[in-house]
C-alpha cells in the first residue's frame, strides 16, 4: 500500500460515525506532509493498528499497553514505512505472537488521538489507520515486552476494560455489523 493507495483508501473510506468521517480531511491534509510517516514529526504522525477478532467474531484481542497503562488494540508507529497495512501486520506479529491470521486490506477505522507527554517526548497526535484481522488460532498469542497483559475480551466486556474509550467502542459496534 503506497502513499497514493493510502490516500485513495482514505478518500473512499466511509463511516456512519460522524466523528470518524470528519477525521478524513485531517488525514488527507497530513498525507501532504513528506514526514507524516515519521515519529519525529512531533505535531503528529501516522500509525497503524489491528482490530483482531477470534473465529466466532465475538471477542477481540487487546493488550494492556505498558507505557500507557491502557487496554488497546495492537499497533504502532510507521517509522518511515508508507505501507501501513505492512506496519499493522508487523506490529501484530511482534506484539501478540500471532502468525496465522487473515486481514481485510480495506481500512476498518480511522482515529486521531492524543498521546500524553512522556519523558522527553511532548504530547502529540497519532493518526491511526486501523485494519480488521481475524485468526483461526486464538491460542497462539504470546505477549511481549510492550504489554503488561494480552487477552481475548468478549465484545460485550470491552467497555469495562477500555473505560468507555469512544474510538474502541466504535470498533466494537462495527464488529457487531460484520
Amino acid at each position: 500500500m503506497s502513499r497514493a493507495i493510502l490516500l485513495q483508501s482514505i478518500q473512499n473510506h466511509s463511516s456512519t460515525f460522524p466523528k470518524e468521517e470528519a477525521y478524513k480531511s485531517e488525514f488527507l491534509a497530513l498525507l501532504k506532509d513528506q514526514d507524516c510517516f515519521l515519529r519525529s514529526r512531533l505535531a503528529g504522525h501516522l500509525t497503524a493498528s489491528c482490530w483482531v477478532l477470534n473465529p466466532e467474531r465475538d471477542s477481540v484481542l487487546l493488550m494492556q499497553h505498558k507505557k500507557l497503562n491502557r487496554w488497546l488494540q495492537p499497533g504502532g508507529h510507521a517509522d518511515g514505512e508508507e505501507d501501513l497495512l505492512a506496519v499493522a501486520k508487523k506490529e501484530l506479529q511482534e506484539e501478540t505472537g500471532l502468525v496465522n491470521f487473515n486481514v481485510n486490506s480495506k481500512i476498518f477505522d480511522l482515529d486521531i488521538h492524543t498521546i500524553p507527554l512522556r519523558k522527553d517526548i511532548r504530547e502529540h497526535l497519532h493518526y491511526d489507520v486501523r485494519f480488521l484481522f481475524t485468526t483461526a488460532n486464538p491460542d497462539e498469542i504470546q505477549k511481549n515486552h510492550e504489554s503488561m497483559d494480552l487477552k481475548w475480551v468478549n465484545l460485550s466486556r470491552v467497555s469495562d476494560l477500555c473505560n468507555g474509550e469512544q474510538s474502541i467502542l466504535r470498533m466494537v459496534k462495527k464488529s457487531h455489523n460484520l
